[in-house]
This record gives C-alpha cells, sequence and structure tokens, in this order.
C-alpha cells in the first residue's frame, strides 16, 4: 500500500523523486490523451480534404476542443471535492474514448463538431486530474513529475500524426487511429484500478475558499498563451505546407518533425529539471527558441527549410506548457487545484480564440499574413513570465 498523506523530508542531498505506480499510471493516461489530440489535428485536415470547408471552419474545430476544456476547468475545481482522484481519472478516460468515439464515426461537420467538442471536454478533464494527480505525488518537485509525464506525451504526438498518415494511405482508414489509446487505456484499468492514488492535501480545503495570487493568475495566462502558440502551429503548420506544395496526407505526415523536435525538446528539459531551481531559465530559452523557430518557418517559402523550422519550433515550444503550468501551481499558495482548473478555462479560451483568429485572418488576408499571430503570441508570453515573475517577489496583490 502506498501512504500519501504524509510528507517524507528526505535526508538531505537525496533525491525523494519516486516513480512509483500512480506517477507510471499518470504518465501513461497522459501519453493516451496526447495521441488522441495530437491525432486530432491531422485528422482535421484530412476530413477537409474529404468534406472541404473553409480556413474558419477548420478553426471552429479547434474552438469546439476550446470550448469543451474551458467547460473542464471551470468544473474541475467542484468536481474534486466531490469525486475521489480514482473516479475522476477513469470516469473522464471513459467520456474521452466516447468522444473520440463520435468524432471518427460521425458524418459531416456538425457531427464531428459536436465530437471534438465531447472530446475537448472530457479530454481536458483527464489531463487536469493526471497533473492533480502528479502534483499531489510530487508536491515542490511536479515540475520535474510534469515534464517527465511530458516525455511519454511528446513520443505520443509523434506517433499520433505518423499513424493517421500511415493509415490514411490503407484500405483501413486514417479513423482507426483513434482506437489504439483506447485499447491502452483498458489495460491500464485492468492493471491499476485497485491502485491506490494520492488525495489532496488538507490544507487545500481549508484555503479553498481564498484568491490566488495575482502571479499564479498571470503564470495560469502564461500557460495558456503557450499552448496557443503550439495549438495555432500544430493546426495551421500544415495548411501552410499544402500551399508550399504537399499533399494534405504529406503535410499531416511533416508536423512530424515539429512533434519530434518537441520531443527531444522535452528529454532534454527532464534532464535539466533533475535540479530545482532551473524552470525559469529554461523557460526564457524555451521562449528564444520558439520565436526563431516560428518566425522561420513564418517567413521562408522553401519546404525543406519549413519542416526544419517546423523542428526547431518543437524544440522551443516542447517545455512550455509543463514549466508554466508547475510555476502555476507553486504560486497557488495551497489551492492547487482550484489554480489547476483556472489555468485549463483560460487555456480552453485562449486556445479556443486564437486559431479561429488566425483562421478568421487567413480567410480575409491570406495564410502568411494571419500567421503573424504565432510571433505576437510567444512575445505576449515574455512579458507574461517577467510580469509573473515579478508579482512572485512582490506578493504582487490578489484577486479572484
Amino acid at each position: 500500500m502506498y501512504r500519501y498523506t504524509e510528507k517524507v523530508v528526505p535526508p538531505a542531498g537525496t533525491d525523494a523523486f519516486v516513480r512509483d505506480a500512480p506517477t507510471v499510471l499518470s504518465y501513461a493516461a497522459l501519453g493516451c490523451f496526447t495521441f488522441w489530440l495530437y491525432a486530432f489535428a491531422p485528422a482535421v485536415t484530412l476530413l477537409r480534404d474529404e468534406i472541404g470547408f473553409s480556413y474558419s471552419v477548420l478553426g471552429a474545430y479547434e474552438v469546439c476542443w476550446s470550448a469543451g476544456a474551458a467547460l473542464a476547468g471551470a468544473c474541475f475545481a467542484w468536481t474534486a471535492r466531490h469525486l475521489s482522484r480514482g473516479s475522476l481519472l477513469w470516469g473522464s478516460a471513459l467520456a474521452t474514448a466516447v468522444g473520440a468515439g463520435l468524432f471518427t464515426l460521425g458524418r459531416g461537420v456538425p457531427a464531428t463538431l459536436a465530437g471534438a467538442a465531447v472530446f475537448g471536454t472530457a479530454g481536458a478533464m483527464l489531463l487536469t486530474v493526471v497533473q492533480a494527480i502528479l502534483s499531489d505525488r510530487h508536491g515542490s518537485r511536479r515540475d520535474r513529475a510534469l515534464t517527465e509525464a511530458n516525455i511519454g506525451a511528446g513520443v505520443s504526438a509523434v506517433l499520433a500524426p505518423l499513424a493517421v498518415g500511415a493509415l490514411a494511405a490503407t484500405v483501413i482508414g486514417w479513423r482507426a487511429a483513434f482506437a489504439l489509446p483506447a485499447a491502452v487505456l483498458v489495460v491500464l484499468y485492468l492493471r491499476y484500478r485497485n491502485r491506490p492514488l494520492p488525495v489532496p492535501a488538507r490544507r487545500h480545503a481549508a484555503r479553498g475558499a481564498g484568491r490566488l495570487p495575482a502571479a499564479c493568475w498571470l503564470f495560469a495566462v502564461l500557460t495558456a498563451v503557450g499552448s496557443a502558440v503550439e495549438f495555432c502551429l500544430v493546426y495551421f503548420g500544415p495548411q501552410m505546407l499544402i500551399d508550399s506544395g504537399f499533399s494534405a496526407t504529406a503535410a499531416g505526415t511533416a508536423l512530424s518533425s515539429n512533434l519530434l523536435g518537441i520531443l527531444l525538446g522535452r528529454l532534454a528539459g527532464a534532464g535539466l529539471t533533475r535540479r530545482p531551481g532551473r524552470a525559469v531559465p529554461l523557460l526564457y530559452a524555451s521562449l528564444a527558441v520558439s520565436l526563431a523557430g516560428v518566425v522561420l518557418f513564418w517567413s521562408t517559402d522553401r519546404p525543406a527549410l519549413a519542416v526544419a523550422a517546423l523542428f526547431l519550433s518543437g524544440v522551443g515550444i516542447a517545455n512550455l506548457y509543463p514549466l508554466s503550468l508547475a510555476l502555476t501551481l507553486a504560486a497557488a499558495d495551497g489551492q492547487e487545484d482550484r489554480a489547476n482548473a483556472r489555468s485549463q478555462l483560460i487555456l480552453g479560451l485562449v486556445a479556443a480564440a486564437s486559431p479561429f483568429v488566425l483562421g478568421s485572418l487567413a480567410d480575409r488576408y491570406g495564410l502568411a499574413a494571419g500567421f503573424a499571430l504565432e510571433p505576437i503570441l510567444v512575445a505576449g508570453c515574455f512579458l507574461l513570465l517577467w510580469a509573473g515573475l515579478r508579482a512572485r517577489r512582490e506578493g504582487g496583490a490578489e484577486f479572484a
């Protein structure tokens, strides 16, 4: 049996980080969700090729997913007070599988949009409870846990578009790829359903009615905007490649260069976060690399250079989400569940707006002009990180 309600202080100089059953389960569940998430974007590209719809409708798929994520963020703190971590984990996993099924089995835009909304709601709940489990289990070392968890997610991110592209070229079809994470989750359930999971510390409930610090809100917005940079690139990067002469299938597969960069970046990030105190320098470096990659991808008209720029962007983007989220939870002043939920709510809203804005600009002025939103978002991340650190140093004013 595992004991999680007591904090054990390790001897000086030892590494207290332990990858126990709840940690491994969380890593694997996040990998399943990430496979679905990164299969979703190339699937929408292929769906557009099948049905034929505008860039604005393409952005609407991300809007539906993100609206669901925002709803999950709005409900998570309340749900977490009434349900155990295990009930939340397995319930949201089942609902995510249902949403993925609705998306793949639906016919036409309305049905697949509805599937995207269900997938977004349940998937965001699954993501949020996994993050909560890792935060409960690892406390001040959550930055390492979240970074390591996102290595497995990075592997899934690389494999997902490859699987979609490979199956799209066969008689089986791309939709079969969405059954793979469901099968893995069944195996995980059979293996771990009776394992105890960590519970939130009592201080969370006692202080749950308080206000989140300003630094926590700024870092939560940073988490959301950093994710918007990634989502816009994932959704519209293939369209930029298609404009450069790629086929829809080749463009979706070429996106793997970006996802490979994400995987390698997270492997490097996991090594760097083995020692505490490196999150902020790594975040600044990641943003600088992201900006360089995005600007290069946006400005080049050479396919090979565009693929290389996608890889560089991936290296930069890799650690934006896990490290920004770790800063958000660390600044939560004992209200990690609430901060976790608010970060997902803001992420859903920002991630819904940004691809839709980019798609609308692309329809009106051209895709290259609309893609100018990407470097603007990265610049905003620099400002949010600086402001959040300043608010944390100064003990900035709190607000609801």
